[in-house]
């Protein structure tokens, strides 16, 4: 899926403004979206996708006229869609935008909106996700997009009681480095409640590493994380590292984390070709 499938024209509603590396972000989530929507179709009863931090549906490119589908309309225009969809937002404007653009690009779709703090919210989502039985099997996909490193690992915690898999942005790139020094002097509870635990902080100091790897080190903790909800190991080289355009600085890693192998030859695929926006074949 190339970037011209992702651009749309300006409705006038309000966005959010992103930075140029927020197109491969979304592309690789397209791609993926699609790979999770179709794949899926016919082993599952309903299939559930989740945002906990929706935004308004499309983004700005700062500095440009480009405006581009969100993760929320990414997926309610997947060629499979999914059964239902679930949008948290906390900005009420961007929520407002989102509602509106959902009814215009997808009007058959089954949206359940919910105002607020994900993790304040959180009963509410779990509450609209439908229940699963024998004779009905529901899998959910979760998007986990926050704009810096604070997600509360309680939050995904709460939703992995249900069938579902995540994808997670880890926006510790300039996060671990700016606030290195407040988050390992345990100044900070922001890291503890990301990962789950206090106990990452004597891990850190056994490891000896240098200050450079505190990022590499955060990242394989969440995953450790995730693994204490049996959720399959995702190593550094299942992660898709996005760098900044202008320094190449390391900004965040998209990573995956599924309870079942499929899901991960899905993701598989979209590493291997996310970066090459022609040569992914669909069929």
């Amino acid at each position: 899926m190339g970037l011209e499938n992702l651009e749309v024209d300006d409705d006038g509603l309000v966005c959010a403004d992103v930075h140029h590396w927020a197109e491969e972000k979304y592309r690789l989530l397209a791609l993926y979206d699609k790979l999770f929507s179709s794949g899926m179709k016919n082993k599952w009863d309903q299939r559930v996708y989740i945002d906990l931090y929706a935004g308004a549906g499309f983004s700005h490119i700062q500095g440009t006229s480009t405006i581009l589908k969100g993760s929320p309309i990414i997926a309610l225009t997947v060629d499979c869609p999914f059964d239902r969809y679930i949008f948290c937002e906390e900005n009420e404007e961007l929520l407002a935008a989102l509602r509106v653009r959902s009814a215009r690009i997808a009007p058959q779709a089954n949206v359940s909106y919910i105002h607020g703090n994900c993790d304040a919210k959180i009963e509410e989502v779990c509450g609209a996700v439908p229940k699963g039985s024998s004779d009905n099997r529901v899998l959910s996909l979760c998007m986990v997009d926050p704009f810096d490193f604070g997600i509360k690992f309680s939050t995904l915690k709460r939703l992995s009681q249900v069938y579902i898999d995540f994808v997670v942005l880890l926006a510790i790139g300039m996060d671990a480095n700016r606030n290195y020094d407040h988050y390992v002097q345990g100044n900070s509870p922001k890291i503890d409640e990301a990962l789950g635990n206090t106990e990452w902080r004597e891990r850190w100091k056994a490891a000896g590493a240098r200050r450079s790897d505190f990022r590499q080190f955060l990242a394989l903790e969440f995953s450790r994380s995730m693994e204490s909800l049996r959720y399959l190991p995702t190593p550094l080289d299942r992660m898709k590292l996005v760098r900044s355009d202008e320094k190449n600085l390391p900004l965040y890693y998209l990573a995956l984390f599924s309870r079942n192998d499929t899901a991960h030859k899905f993701w598989d695929q979209v590493l291997k070709y996310g970066t090459d926006q022609s040569s992914f074949n669909f069929e």
